[in-house]
């Protein structure tokens, strides 16, 4: 991972390395400046195609990023006795007693002195402080926490989300940024103390709620909570929730916790992932509504790590529950081309690697910080709206977020979806059968596939990945030969569920085929003619047993890609409908984060990241397309290469929901 005090370190033991008399510094530092902007390589951008997949506005709900109406005030609480902030030492409004975060986090040796003099305390003594923006009415509220990551800790980051704090008091929510400044700098394993600091907060706000004469008497509703954060921040969130849930510290069982507080959802904005492993493991997340938001041209956590949390979020009480039309929870992930990783706070902005940002990262493709802040406050609020208000007439932008073209701020998104209704068919886990899928009884054919084959999901970085596996399908419809124009029969890849699933899940017009798709840039070699005694079957099978080498002097395929999705029933009735009237189907988006070429080969294998586009389509869409076809009776879903003649697609996660009604707006 990419670290921003790494990076600050060694700019500065450059610049200290050259004996140079004071007057010299300017000299030196417009030298390096120039000497930088000399091997900077040029922009490259993916075209954008925001003006069509953007073109409409088909919710017709209030604009969540517009203010509401109650009347914002804000105030701090903290220690009363802060070293270096006013706003904690001489402005509070309600004074908080210091927690003993020791067993949490400590600093090393070398800055434990310099820590304790700059901020007068030790982690034994750790400031419960905030900064609260909070709507004047009786209540009672939800109660949003947002918390920072990674920063100097001499930068103070909590002022940072103020802009956020007066959207959503505006509208009838309670936010406080949580000031963690002190758990900032050269700290590594800490993400637990910053996780277990927000229920500490908690604890404070469930005082708070009960001291009558207090501001918040009976304001707070203390059942629907959400946390936020940011970078380390938004790993924190995912720690609490788990903590939260928790009889003991799983890395010292004698501790014991007893929070249980109503968190009902989580936004983890550039996440980072797997900085603290309880018991050795990432962190798991169960039955809470989660958004996670991250930008392509992220300077610090420069791969999607967040996107790994999203894979591990799981609603087991769903089922137990079994099958219900009422859609409990859900989780959505964002990722927005040519946001970064500071942007998102104010105090931040553009410094992803510090101070010198510039003279490291390539700053000239990134959205400009307005409009990056933007996104934030309509999709966060839109998703808080619809978690903690229940507005449902918000839930369809996480569906597909097509359908608010003209709130968005004019770039690309690729995003993931899935609710709590969500059936597996297939997600490639758990075996290396490639003829199964997850549920039992689910079997799965591939009909003149080039490649196929059940591999993990890398990350950009180097030697790294995300977690999970997926199905990758290759194929070229055009047959070899001096013909170059003949094609073969279009490709094909299939799942068929027994009759005995689909009465289980009830799968019927009610429901919606869900699953996530990236094309590549792999364009596989032309097919072998078929000869005539072989039969087609066996030829598809060869072929995906031994799928040809790709030509070494293959060029990167970036042709547009569209496929068709079918749906066949116990009769063998098809009916069809295109993937790209459900989602852009995009090849990798172009991503270049730093202004040199040999730092991005350093350290990234792509170019881009492999980002799977959540495709949600109901089963009666099927049903229109294709009058003949029985909707209560599917037998099959079958992926037709038939749009494109040749590619390569990461297939994922593919499965049946009832799905919410309060979802479904499809533009067309």
């Amino acid at each position: 991972m990419v670290d921003a005090n790494n990076i600050q370190v060694e700019l500065v033991r450059r610049t200290q390395s050259v004996a140079t008399p004071r007057t010299r510094a300017p000299l030196l530092i417009t030298t390096l400046l120039l000497a930088a902007a000399a091997c900077t390589q040029p922009m490259k951008l993916s075209r954008d195609d925001s003006p069509t997949v953007l073109a409409q506005q088909l919710l017709t709900a209030p604009d969540p990023s517009l203010r509401g109406p109650y009347t914002v005030r804000t105030l701090s609480y903290g220690s009363g006795t802060d070293k270096q902030r006013a706003i904690y030492r001489d402005s509070v409004a309600i004074r908080t007693a210091s927690v003993d975060g020791s067993a949490f986090a400590s600093p090393t040796p070398k800055t434990k002195d310099f820590r304790e003099s700059f901020w007068g305390f030790d982690f034994k003594h750790l400031p419960v402080n905030a900064r609260v923006w909070y709507p004047v009415g009786d209540g009672p509220f939800p109660l949003v926490l947002i918390v920072h990551g990674n920063h100097d800790m001499e930068d103070f980051s909590d002022p940072g989300y103020g802009y956020l704090g007066e959207l959503l008091a505006s509208r009838g929510f309670i936010l406080a940024s949580v000031d963690e400044n002190f758990l900032n700098g050269d700290l590594r394993g800490e993400n637990d103390a910053r996780g277990w600091m927000l229920l500490k907060h908690l604890e404070v706000w469930r005082a708070m709620n009960d001291s009558a004469g207090g501001p918040f008497h009976h304001k707070v509703d203390l059942d629907a909570i959400a946390l936020m954060g940011h970078s380390r921040g938004g790993e924190a969130v995912a720690v609490a929730a788990a903590f939260n849930r928790l009889k003991h510290y799983p890395d010292d069982a004698t501790k014991r916790f007893a929070f249980g507080f109503g968190i009902r959802s989580i936004v983890a904005i550039a996440p980072v992932d797997g900085q603290y492993k309880p018991a050795d493991v990432p962190t798991p997340l169960e039955d809470i509504d989660y958004l996670v938001i991250h930008g392509s041209h992220d300077g610090d956590v420069s791969s999607f790590s967040g996107n790994r949390q999203y894979e591990r979020v799981r609603y087991p009480e769903a089922d137990r529950a079994g099958t219900s039309r009422d859609t409990t929870y859900f989780k959505s992930a964002f990722y927005v081309y040519r946001a970064n990783h500071g942007q998102w706070n104010t105090v931040w902005n553009n410094k992803d690697n510090g101070p010198r940002s510039g003279t490291v990262l390539d700053l000239r493709a990134l959205l400009a910080p307005a409009e990056q802040r933007r996104f934030a406050e309509v999709v966060i609020t839109a998703f808080l709206e619809s978690t903690l208000h229940g507005k449902k007439e918000y839930l369809p932008i996480f569906r597909d977020h097509r359908v608010i073209g003209h709130w968005l701020p004019k770039t690309m998104y690729i995003t993931r979806f899935e609710d709590s209704g969500f059936r597996t068919l297939a997600d490639y886990q758990g075996d290396v059968d490639v003829e199964t899928g997850s549920a039992p009884g689910v079997r799965i054919t591939g009909d003149s596939l080039a490649s196929w084959k059940q591999a993990v999901v890398p990350m950009r970085w180097k030697n790294n990945d995300f977690g999970t596996n997926a199905v990758w399908l290759g194929w070229n419809n055009h047959i070899a030969g001096p013909d170059t124009t003949k094609l073969g029969h279009a490709a094909s890849y299939t799942i068929t569920l027994p009759d005995s699933l689909r009465s289980a899940w009830r799968v019927d017009s009610s429901s919606a085929l869900e699953f996530s798709l990236a094309p590549t840039n792999v364009r596989p070699p032309r097919r072998k003619p078929a000869s005539d005694s072989t039969t087609k079957d066996t030829a598809a099978k060869k072929q995906a047993a031994k799928p040809a080498a790709p030509s070494a002097k293959a060029v990167p395929d970036t042709t547009p890609m569209d496929l068709t999705v079918e749906l066949v029933d116990a009769q063998g009735v098809v009916a069809r409908l295109p993937l790209s009237r459900y989602g852009a189907v995009r090849r990798p988006l172009e991503t270049h984060v730093y202004r040199r070429a040999n730092r991005e080969e350093q350290r990234f294998a792509n170019t881009f990241e492999y980002v799977l586009q959540s495709y949600v389509i109901p089963v009666a869409d099927f049903a229109r397309a294709e009058p003949r076809f029985d909707a209560s009776h599917v037998s099959s879903v079958r992926w037709s290469f038939d749009r494109t003649p040749e590619g390569t697609v990461i297939l994922d996660d593919v499965g049946f929901s009832a799905l919410d009604p309060a979802f479904l707006i499809t533009p067309r």
